[in-house]
């Protein structure tokens, strides 16, 4: 499966603001994008005021990096958004929450969206009981989401735990990092949603 594998201090960087890819770490005040707030490569110190466009564009690539999706998983992503009943940019945002790998992130199983994503693939999540190694696999309400009983004395849960325990879990979920365990309780509103994306922007760009 393809993945981007390069710099994450360059995706933020380019999108001129964290993005938080590498979760607690970010926090840090050794940031390059505070250190050099201008995009990488040759051209990147040039001042360029963005078309409407562009501003568009940058609003899709920023919510592609921060969920870590690749450009037709979002399109995909988009299409099942505006067949739904509701607004169309809440519903993107919806399904991006309830994939697998952000919901381990937000719990705390994960100390960024990236090594989540990584737990998942190397079959350490369980889903209701049951091993679930598909990042995007989409939670239901009533999931419960767990590490799976074998692993839970692994060293990376207990250094993870220590991390992201004072982690604020969305009202939407309930965690239980002790027992690297959450609960979905209810489908996320956009309220509850903290990313910095604005969505109808992203809309938009799909709509021409």
């Amino acid at each position: 499966m393809a993945r981007y594998i390069g710099s994450k201090c360059k995706q933020c960087r380019r999108e001129g603001k964290k993005l938080f890819l590498k979760g607690e770490r970010c926090f840090s005040a050794a940031c390059s994008v505070e250190k050099r707030p201008y995009a990488p490569g040759q051209h990147g110190q040039a001042k360029k005021k963005l078309s409407e466009y562009g501003l568009q564009l940058r609003e899709k690539q920023k919510a592609k990096r921060i969920y870590g999706v690749l450009e037709g998983k979002f399109r995909t992503y988009f299409e099942e958004a505006d067949r739904k009943q509701g607004i169309t940019g809440e519903n993107l945002l919806r399904l991006l929450e309830l994939r697998l790998d952000n919901v381990c992130y937000r719990i705390g199983l994960g100390r960024s969206r990236t090594e989540a994503r990584q737990v998942v693939r190397h079959n350490l999540i369980t889903v209701n009981g049951k091993r679930v190694n598909i990042p995007s696999y989409q939670v239901k309400v009533g999931d419960v989401i767990e590490v799976k009983e074998d692993a839970k004395s692994f060293e990376r849960f207990k250094l993870t735990a220590e991390v992201t325990g004072s982690r604020i879990v969305p009202e939407w979920l309930e965690g239980d990092i002790e027992n690297l365990r959450g609960t979905v309780k209810a489908l996320p509103t956009r309220e509850q949603i903290d990313t910095d994306i604005a969505e109808t922007l992203i809309v938009e760009l799909y709509s021409k």
